[in-house]
Protein backbone atom coordinates (compact mmCIF):
# COMPACT_ATOMS: atom_id res chain seq x y z
CA UNK A 1 0.00 0.00 0.00
CA UNK A 2 2.86 2.42 0.62
CA UNK A 3 4.45 1.76 -2.52
CA UNK A 4 1.30 2.19 -4.74
CA UNK A 5 0.50 5.69 -2.49
CA UNK A 6 4.27 6.84 -3.10
CA UNK A 7 3.71 6.46 -6.66
CA UNK A 8 0.16 8.02 -6.70
CA UNK A 9 2.09 11.01 -4.77
CA UNK A 10 5.09 10.76 -7.56
CA UNK A 11 2.00 10.29 -9.95
CA UNK A 12 0.25 13.62 -8.67
CA UNK A 13 3.23 16.07 -8.40
CA UNK A 14 3.95 15.12 -11.89
CA UNK A 15 0.61 16.20 -13.46
CA UNK A 16 0.45 19.64 -10.78
CA UNK A 17 4.16 20.39 -12.32
CA UNK A 18 2.99 19.82 -15.94
CA UNK A 19 0.23 22.19 -15.42
CA UNK A 20 1.98 24.84 -13.49
CA UNK A 21 4.57 25.06 -16.67
CA UNK A 22 1.93 24.55 -18.82
CA UNK A 23 0.14 27.77 -17.43
CA UNK A 24 3.28 30.27 -17.92
CA UNK A 25 4.41 28.32 -21.19
CA UNK A 26 1.60 27.90 -22.88
CA UNK A 27 0.02 31.91 -22.99
CA UNK A 28 3.91 32.48 -24.26
CA UNK A 29 3.61 30.33 -27.17
CA UNK A 30 0.71 31.53 -28.06
CA UNK A 31 1.59 34.85 -27.75
CA UNK A 32 4.42 34.13 -30.12
CA UNK A 33 2.05 32.34 -32.50
CA UNK A 34 -0.09 34.94 -32.40
CA UNK A 35 2.59 37.30 -33.53
CA UNK A 36 3.34 35.26 -36.27
CA UNK A 37 0.18 34.90 -37.60
CA UNK A 38 -0.74 38.91 -37.15
CA UNK A 39 2.00 39.90 -39.18
CA UNK A 40 0.51 37.61 -42.06
CA UNK A 41 -2.78 39.32 -41.83
CA UNK A 42 -1.36 42.76 -41.61
CA UNK A 43 0.47 42.90 -44.56
CA UNK A 44 -2.86 41.41 -46.84
CA UNK A 45 -4.68 44.41 -45.47
CA UNK A 46 -2.17 46.65 -46.08
CA UNK A 47 -2.21 45.04 -49.67
CA UNK A 48 -6.00 45.46 -49.13
CA UNK A 49 -5.56 49.15 -48.59
CA UNK A 50 -3.45 49.66 -51.53
CA UNK A 51 -5.39 48.18 -54.33
CA UNK A 52 -8.69 50.39 -52.71
CA UNK A 53 -7.26 53.56 -52.77
CA UNK A 54 -5.33 53.46 -56.04
CA UNK A 55 -9.17 52.09 -57.39
CA UNK A 56 -10.43 55.32 -55.73
CA UNK A 57 -8.35 57.68 -57.26
CA UNK A 58 -9.01 56.44 -60.66
CA UNK A 59 -13.04 55.63 -60.04
CA UNK A 60 -13.92 57.61 -57.53
CA UNK A 61 -15.19 55.06 -55.13
CA UNK A 62 -14.25 52.10 -53.25
CA UNK A 63 -15.04 48.98 -54.63
CA UNK A 64 -16.89 46.22 -51.61
CA UNK A 65 -16.09 43.13 -54.58
CA UNK A 66 -12.88 41.53 -54.13
CA UNK A 67 -13.71 40.22 -57.44
CA UNK A 68 -13.44 43.44 -59.21
CA UNK A 69 -10.43 44.77 -56.97
CA UNK A 70 -8.22 41.78 -57.98
CA UNK A 71 -9.15 42.21 -61.57
CA UNK A 72 -8.10 45.77 -61.39
CA UNK A 73 -4.56 44.35 -59.60
CA UNK A 74 -4.41 42.34 -62.63
CA UNK A 75 -5.10 44.23 -65.79
CA UNK A 76 -5.67 48.14 -63.84
CA UNK A 77 -3.21 51.04 -65.70
CA UNK A 78 -2.08 54.19 -63.51
CA UNK A 79 -1.09 57.64 -65.34
CA UNK A 80 2.24 58.25 -64.48
CA UNK A 81 3.41 61.80 -65.34
CA UNK A 82 6.67 62.01 -66.92
CA UNK A 83 8.32 65.37 -66.06
CA UNK A 84 10.85 67.02 -68.20
CA UNK A 85 12.52 70.47 -67.33
CA UNK A 86 10.88 72.99 -64.42
CA UNK A 87 10.26 76.63 -64.46
CA UNK A 88 12.13 78.61 -63.09
CA UNK A 89 11.24 81.96 -60.41
CA UNK A 90 11.59 84.51 -62.97
CA UNK A 91 8.93 82.29 -64.66
CA UNK A 92 6.87 81.71 -61.92
CA UNK A 93 7.06 85.50 -61.39
CA UNK A 94 6.03 86.61 -64.61
CA UNK A 95 2.84 84.78 -64.16
CA UNK A 96 3.41 81.48 -65.69
CA UNK A 97 1.68 78.37 -64.02
CA UNK A 98 2.48 74.69 -65.20
CA UNK A 99 -0.91 74.65 -66.76
CA UNK A 100 -0.04 77.66 -68.82
CA UNK A 101 3.19 76.36 -69.58
CA UNK A 102 1.75 73.15 -71.03
CA UNK A 103 -0.84 74.75 -72.78
CA UNK A 104 1.46 77.15 -74.96
CA UNK A 105 3.22 73.94 -75.89
CA UNK A 106 0.43 71.84 -76.92
CA UNK A 107 -0.76 75.30 -79.30
CA UNK A 108 2.98 73.83 -80.73
CA UNK A 109 3.97 77.84 -81.29
CA UNK A 110 7.47 77.80 -81.74
CA UNK A 111 7.19 81.55 -81.25
CA UNK A 112 5.88 81.87 -78.18
CA UNK A 113 7.02 78.58 -76.42
CA UNK A 114 10.97 80.27 -77.21
CA UNK A 115 8.99 83.62 -75.57
CA UNK A 116 8.11 81.76 -72.43
CA UNK A 117 11.48 79.55 -72.56
CA UNK A 118 9.88 76.56 -72.69
CA UNK A 119 12.10 74.72 -75.17
CA UNK A 120 13.13 71.89 -73.09
CA UNK A 121 9.92 72.02 -70.90
CA UNK A 122 7.47 69.06 -71.18
CA UNK A 123 4.90 67.01 -69.22
CA UNK A 124 3.82 63.56 -70.33
CA UNK A 125 1.54 60.84 -69.38
CA UNK A 126 2.25 57.58 -69.56
CA UNK A 127 0.41 54.08 -68.19
CA UNK A 128 1.71 51.47 -66.04
CA UNK A 129 0.57 48.51 -64.75
CA UNK A 130 -0.82 48.02 -61.40
CA UNK A 131 0.11 45.03 -60.44
CA UNK A 132 3.86 45.61 -61.37
CA UNK A 133 4.23 48.91 -60.16
CA UNK A 134 2.48 48.83 -57.08
CA UNK A 135 3.15 45.42 -55.84
CA UNK A 136 5.77 44.16 -57.94
CA UNK A 137 6.24 41.54 -60.42
CA UNK A 138 4.84 37.41 -59.61
CA UNK A 139 2.13 39.07 -57.00
CA UNK A 140 -0.14 36.09 -56.53
CA UNK A 141 -3.31 39.36 -56.65
CA UNK A 142 -5.98 36.05 -56.15
CA UNK A 143 -4.33 35.38 -52.71
CA UNK A 144 -5.43 39.00 -51.77
CA UNK A 145 -9.08 38.25 -50.65
CA UNK A 146 -8.50 34.77 -48.23
CA UNK A 147 -7.45 35.52 -44.67
CA UNK A 148 -3.62 33.59 -44.01
CA UNK A 149 -3.70 30.62 -42.05
CA UNK A 150 -6.84 29.43 -43.23
CA UNK A 151 -6.15 27.20 -46.03
CA UNK A 152 -8.10 29.46 -48.77
CA UNK A 153 -11.32 28.92 -46.66
CA UNK A 154 -12.11 32.54 -45.06
CA UNK A 155 -12.19 35.42 -46.82
CA UNK A 156 -12.30 38.82 -45.28
CA UNK A 157 -15.28 41.06 -44.65
CA UNK A 158 -14.83 43.58 -47.27
CA UNK A 159 -17.33 46.93 -46.76
CA UNK A 160 -18.13 50.24 -48.29
CA UNK A 161 -19.97 53.19 -47.16
CA UNK A 162 -20.93 56.88 -47.69
CA UNK A 163 -21.11 60.14 -45.24
CA UNK A 164 -21.60 63.08 -45.87
CA UNK A 165 -19.72 65.27 -43.33
CA UNK A 166 -20.77 69.21 -42.27
CA UNK A 167 -19.84 70.67 -45.19
CA UNK A 168 -21.86 68.49 -47.26
CA UNK A 169 -19.24 66.57 -48.89
CA UNK A 170 -19.51 62.76 -49.46
CA UNK A 171 -16.59 61.03 -48.07
CA UNK A 172 -15.83 57.18 -49.69
CA UNK A 173 -15.42 54.88 -46.78
CA UNK A 174 -14.30 50.99 -46.80
CA UNK A 175 -12.76 48.68 -44.31
CA UNK A 176 -11.41 45.02 -44.55
CA UNK A 177 -11.64 43.03 -41.38
CA UNK A 178 -11.00 39.47 -40.01
CA UNK A 179 -12.00 38.23 -36.62
CA UNK A 180 -9.85 36.30 -33.89
CA UNK A 181 -11.84 33.05 -34.34
CA UNK A 182 -10.95 33.05 -38.15
CA UNK A 183 -6.92 33.97 -38.61
CA UNK A 184 -6.32 32.48 -35.15
CA UNK A 185 -8.05 29.17 -35.51
CA UNK A 186 -6.27 26.09 -34.43
CA UNK A 187 -4.43 27.78 -31.25
CA UNK A 188 -5.69 27.98 -28.23
CA UNK A 189 -9.43 28.53 -28.42
CA UNK A 190 -9.42 29.84 -24.72
CA UNK A 191 -7.18 32.56 -25.52
CA UNK A 192 -8.79 33.37 -28.38
CA UNK A 193 -11.97 33.64 -26.50
CA UNK A 194 -9.85 35.68 -23.66
CA UNK A 195 -8.73 38.20 -26.66
CA UNK A 196 -12.38 38.10 -28.24
CA UNK A 197 -14.24 39.33 -24.79
CA UNK A 198 -11.22 42.18 -23.67
CA UNK A 199 -11.89 43.97 -27.45
CA UNK A 200 -15.56 43.60 -27.35
CA UNK A 201 -15.50 45.24 -23.29
CA UNK A 202 -13.55 47.89 -24.49
CA UNK A 203 -15.53 48.71 -27.79
CA UNK A 204 -13.14 47.42 -29.89
CA UNK A 205 -13.17 44.82 -33.06
CA UNK A 206 -12.36 42.03 -32.13
CA UNK A 207 -9.50 41.00 -34.68
CA UNK A 208 -7.99 42.82 -37.41
CA UNK A 209 -9.28 45.45 -39.17
CA UNK A 210 -8.51 48.62 -42.13
CA UNK A 211 -10.44 51.64 -42.32
CA UNK A 212 -13.90 52.02 -41.40
CA UNK A 213 -17.22 52.53 -42.55
CA UNK A 214 -18.59 53.95 -39.23
CA UNK A 215 -16.29 56.41 -38.47
CA UNK A 216 -13.29 58.25 -41.06
CA UNK A 217 -10.02 57.28 -39.82
CA UNK A 218 -7.98 57.97 -43.20
CA UNK A 219 -7.93 53.90 -43.83
CA UNK A 220 -5.61 53.35 -40.49
CA UNK A 221 -5.31 49.84 -39.39
CA UNK A 222 -6.57 48.93 -36.17
CA UNK A 223 -3.08 47.90 -35.09
CA UNK A 224 -1.50 51.11 -35.88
Amino acid sequence: MNGLFKLLLVGCIGVMGYLCVESIMGPIRFEEQKKVRDKATIARLIDIRKAQVEFRNLNGYYTEEFDTLISFIKNGKLPFVVKMGSLTDQQLESGLTEQKAMEIIKKGNLKDIEKNGLQNFSRDTIYVNVQDTIFGKGYMADSIKYVPFTGGQKQFDLVTGDQINASGYILRLFEAKTPYRDYLSGLDQQEIINLTDRARKMDKFPGLKVGDVNEPNNNAGNWE
